[in-house]
């Protein structure tokens, strides 16, 4: 089973950026994928990126593509999201999990992590 830790969330203003990180620990000679996962208030938890592990193959969202990129550090074992040209409604808990297969679906993935808050003001 593999443990995640994400690192990198804060306050940004509209159109800044931030890089947050998913560090993962336990079965990390799998190869597997990292998704992006977001919850806003309210809102149902939304598939926004996700990035295999040895390929380096990525799928994004269609409301981030072009803005946010999904990288991964095997020798650290961490998988970045850098997110730039930030919007007040990329405001929410991000949360990285780890999975057999790149989807933006949360039921493909069974490793969470605690999740790291992104706020945007406008």
């Amino acid at each position: 089973e593999v443990q995640l830790v994400e690192s990198g969330g804060g306050l940004v203003q509209a159109g800044g950026s931030l890089r947050l990180s998913c560090a993962a620990s336990g079965s990390t000679f799998a190869d597997y994928a990292i998704g992006w996962f977001r919850q806003a208030p309210g809102k149902e938890r939304e598939g926004v990126s996700c990035i295999r592990k040895i390929s380096g193959s990525t799928h994004y969202a269609d409301s981030v593509k072009g803005r946010f990129t999904a990288s991964s550090d095997n020798a650290k074992n961490t998988v970045y999201l850098q997110m730039n040209s930030l919007k007040p409604e990329d405001t929410a808990v991000y949360f990285c999990a780890a999975g057999p297969r790149c989807s933006l679906v949360a039921g493909f993935f069974g490793s969470w992590g605690q999740g790291t808050q992104v706020t945007v003001s406008s």
